[in-house]
């Protein structure tokens, strides 16, 4: 079988997921999962807790196996030659990395000799990513003395110490301040404006549209929707409605709506939130129909609690793919979390 060729041309995807399946026992995390990101993409996985986000992003970091499917980074089998990926990828994780005990600059060294970058090498690369990240003031410090974003800051000049091409990152955005949000997110996007890959894992909605390039939503283990913000959102419509004939009506009752107004021209489709309280997303392909709609409402006779247009936003676009809203699937997630445990390590 002919040697594979790690120096090919940059004509591939930067990663190549396909169909792949992960089983934790009888939960199914990934359920067949198939992805493409080209090279100098900014691409967003956007689901919330659950949905398989971090266990594709461990496979793809080589932290954890697939049961069937395969890994392509830069061309590279991820099971046959995980040392090869390791080389080209920068990993952020969600869970914490970080040796309280240990100093950031002793974090760096310790990168920079798994890397096996030359003394010198590495010292540039240490001072480097230490004013990159403005981590001046902290790096002789312990790292148990570290805020959560100076942490967070310290792991990803960890991830961009051996200069990758390809970075795959879970939830950076989660539990930054401002200062560091804005520092890594500006970061982050040098690094696409330098044509290198991102993978990011996030459900977080206003970090997704203002960063992603490309995004996938992703819910139960499948991606139920591909494309940018914008083709994401025009696909569905202009505008929507939001409708509540009561506080809190029955399904029967939302039906009745959602029953006359589907035949009213401008209507592009009617989406009930259960989560909500049986509220109607009514999505609109005409902007001046809203007025035409309430009146409908009132001449059949049916309550009208409350309306209101807005702009399709991502939420919308989840909701359509999966029936509920983004926050709505992020509570209905808290029962089977311990978050005492997570409370406990964000306080690490």
């Amino acid at each position: 079988m002919p040697e594979e060729n790690h120096e090919s041309p940059r004509n591939r995807y930067a990663i190549q997921i396909n169909h792949l399946r992960k089983a934790y026992k009888n939960i199914e995390a990934i359920n067949g999962l198939s992805l493409k990101v080209p090279h100098g993409c900014f691409f967003a996985l956007l689901g919330p807790n659950g949905s398989g986000k971090t266990s594709t992003l461990r496979i793809l970091a080589t932290l954890a196996a697939a049961d069937s499917g395969s890994v392509i980074i830069d061309g590279i089998d991820a099971h046959k030659n995980p040392r090869e990926v390791r080389k080209r990828i920068g990993y952020v994780g969600q869970e914490a990395s970080i040796d309280k005990i240990l100093t950031g600059e002793e974090h760096l060294r310790f990168t920079a000799d798994l890397h096996h970058l030359p003394r010198n090498q590495g010292k540039e690369r240490i001072e480097a990513v230490i004013e990159q990240l403005d981590l001046r003031e902290w790096i002789k410090r312990r790292a148990g003395t570290y805020s959560g974003g100076i942490r967070r800051r310290l792991e990803l000049a960890c991830a961009l110490l051996h200069n990758p091409e390809i970075f795959i990152m879970d939830e950076p955005g989660v539990g930054l301040d401002p200062e560091s949000r804005h520092l890594i997110w500006n970061i982050l996007k040098g690094c696409v404006n330098e044509g290198k890959t991102i993978l990011m894992s996030t459900h977080q909605l206003d970090e997704t549209e203002s960063l992603a390039d490309q995004i996938a939503i992703v819910d139960k283990g499948i991606i139920l929707a591909e494309g940018s913000p914008s083709e994401l959102k025009e696909k569905i419509g202009k505008e929507k409605l939001t409708i509540r004939t009561k506080e809190f009506c029955t399904s029967e009752e939302a039906e009745a709506v959602s029953t006359i107004l589907k035949s009213k021209i401008g209507v592009e489709e009617i989406i009930i939130n259960p989560c909500q309280g049986y509220a109607l997303t009514v999505i609109l392909n005409q902007l001046e129909k809203t007025p035409e709609i309430i009146d409908t409402i009132h001449y059949a006779g049916l309550p009208l609690f409350s309306y209101s247009n807005s702009k399709i936003s991502l939420d919308d676009v989840y909701l359509r793919s999966t029936g509920r809203t983004l926050i709505d699937a992020e509570l209905a997630t808290v029962g089977t979390r311990d978050l005492r445990k997570e409370r406990k390590q964000a306080m690490r």
